[in-house]
């Protein structure tokens, strides 16, 4: 009838649609980190490349130079002629990530990074020209050893 109480839930099933909705919001939300391009995916390796661009920015070489865990054949000296202050990619004052790209082939991941002689990256819209360059780190999954990665086919 129209002015009939509306029939009463039962207190379990109840319980079960909230612990469904929890579940299913849990597992939206790991789905938005996971692809979310600030996200938690590749965390670590982001991190070394992180702690090595910092210890670069710094000056500090040698830490740099044992954070890039080079193979034998990379000497001190071809780090800093890659990385020091008159060095290929040098000065590097300040980076950002940009991205991160996995191979399907490979066990590293590329992450593609802006480096900057600047200690701030200059905008464009300044008038000043942008500085700024792209550099791809490979990191290798596991020991997370450093290393310019091949370029692709």
């Amino acid at each position: 009838m129209l002015f009939d109480a509306p029939q009463q839930e039962h207190h379990g099933s109840k319980i079960r649609r909230y612990i469904i909705t929890a579940v299913a919001a849990i597992i939206l939300a790991f789905i938005f980190l996971w692809f979310w391009p600030g996200n938690l995916r590749y965390y670590k390796e982001k991190d070394t490349v992180r702690h090595f661009l910092n210890e670069v920015a710094s000056g500090n070489m040698r830490q740099a130079y044992q954070a890039w865990r080079p193979e034998a054949s990379y000497s001190f000296k071809d780090f800093l002629d890659d990385w020091g202050p008159n060095g290929y990619y040098g000065p590097v004052r300040s980076f950002r990530i940009e991205k991160t790209v996995r191979r399907s082939d490979s066990n590293y991941l590329d992450v593609i990074v802006q480096v900057s002689p600047e200690k701030t990256f200059q905008g464009t819209d300044d008038g000043k020209p942008d500085t700024s360059h792209e550099v791809d780190i490979g990191v290798r999954f596991g020991d997370q050893k450093m290393s310019f990665p091949p370029p692709a086919l």
